[in-house]
């Protein structure tokens, strides 16, 4: 049996019409690694618009990559083949395995963010961008105070905010460049110089702004951060913890990663928001602390209505030695779960992530409880933008078909519903 799995994005030039650049792999890959070949291939090259991943009998023979001018198919199955090799094919399979399935089965239909373009409430700002308004504005602090009050019920976290920018030392000491280099984003600027400043307005007024600009551009001390976590570990850097339970802190903010043209809807932002809990002190405390919320939250989404589940699942780990292992780990030792919302028939949306890091963190940032050495830490994220989208699908728009508790919060933020 034959099978062909598509990902379609925009041409990236106008009228430049569609290619397909054939990509054979060395030798198949198991059917059940798909989506971990899938969520790489837009990595590859920044010209490939779209894929079809053939399949036949279980296994995974090539793909057939989309871009909008012709590709050189021999540099490109060099590049497939190598993502593929290094970090897909020495994965081991595993079957899913779901902690938690929502009782409720809601009937989704696709466009749900189409008809918020058309009622004014999303509006395309640019790649991975998007404009809201209401009702989501309302919907966005109603979901982002509802997990505070939940957390509320058995800690006492202390909340932050903090700058959007984060140094690249923080991230580096996070082990992030290793890890996720595909995600990030620099921040930089033009050297504090005269000449330099001069020379960039004669460029500027010649030529515009282009690719050049950054041979002015010296400073790349400072990253958009991907999560909230790495802020507060990296405030916290150095520090014994009082020997007096887990330490709690939490905060809302910006959050940044590149997602080449994976970008779509709300469903994956370039900018998007995460609320973010993180856990300091024992192991085992602050693993039962991370599994108590977490029933919290699922027993939350089950009080709504919303049809979802649970599962053990894995970051993105891209172009390392060691990435096969480095996922097998954290799948079994279920390192992560994701909370995923229907969004479409047959399509689910990660909302949220539990993770549990060990003494990861703890280690790299020196972050000691009492004597007992290195502390243990775990982080919750909610992507809040993902899980208004999630309700927003199930529910529609219409507030009078929403839970009473979500249309009675949105209105006390200010929400018009």
């Amino acid at each position: 049996m034959t099978d062909t799995t598509r990902q379609d994005t925009a041409p990236t030039g106008a009228g430049t019409g569609e290619f397909r650049t054939r990509v054979e792999l060395h030798t198949p890959v198991a059917g059940e690694l798909a989506a971990e070949i899938e969520r790489r291939l837009l990595f590859v090259s920044s010209k490939i618009t779209g894929y079809e991943l053939d399949t036949a009998d279980g296994e995974v023979r090539g793909v057939t990559l989309r871009s909008a001018t012709p590709l050189p198919a021999g540099e490109l199955a060099e590049k497939v083949n190598r993502v593929v090799d290094g970090d897909v094919r020495r994965q081991r399979t595993t079957p899913p395995k779901s902690v938690w399935t929502s009782p409720h089965e809601r009937v989704v239909e696709e466009g749900t963010f189409e008809l918020l373009a058309r009622a004014g409430a999303v509006t395309e700002a640019g790649e991975g961008q998007v404009a809201v308004g209401e009702p989501l504005l309302s919907l966005l602090a109603y979901f982002d105070g509802a997990v505070k009050r939940i957390l509320a019920e058995d800690f006492s976290p202390t909340e932050y905010r903090y700058p959007t920018l984060i140094s690249t030392g923080a991230l580096a000491t996070a082990g992030y460049f290793a890890s996720f280099p595909q995600h990030l984003m620099f921040v930089t600027r033009l050297h504090n110089d005269i000449d330099v400043y001069q020379g960039f307005q004669k460029s500027y007024a010649e030529t515009g702004v282009d690719s050049t600009v950054l041979d002015a551009c010296r400073n790349v001390d400072y990253c958009l951060p991907p999560t909230m976590c790495y802020h507060t570990f990296h405030q916290y850097r150095g520090r014994t913890l009082d020997t007096d339970g887990v330490h709690v802190v939490t905060a809302k903010g910006k959050s940044f990663r590149f997602e080449a043209a994976y970008a779509t809807t709300m469903e994956r932002l370039w900018d998007f928001t995460i609320r973010e809990i993180v856990f300091m002190g024992p192991r085992e405390d602050v693993l039962a602390s991370r599994e108590l919320f977490m029933r919290k939250i699922f027993g939350f989404v089950e009080d709504l209505g919303l049809s979802g589940f649970c599962e053990v699942g894995n970051d993105p780990f891209f172009g390392g030695g060691d990435t096969s292992a480095r996922i097998w780990s954290q799948r079994l030792l279920e390192l992560k779960y994701e909370l995923r919302l229907t969004v479409a028939p047959g399509r689910t949306i990660a909302v949220g992530s539990f993770n549990f890091h060990d003494d990861l963190f703890g280690r790299g940032f020196g972050i000691d409880y009492g004597t007992q050495g290195a502390a243990r830490s775990a982080c919750v994220g909610f992507g809040l933008e993902r899980l208004v989208y999630a309700f927003l699908c199930q529910y529609g728009l219409d507030s009078a078909d929403w839970p009473d508790r979500v249309r009675e919060g949105a209105r006390a933020y200010g929400g018009a519903v």
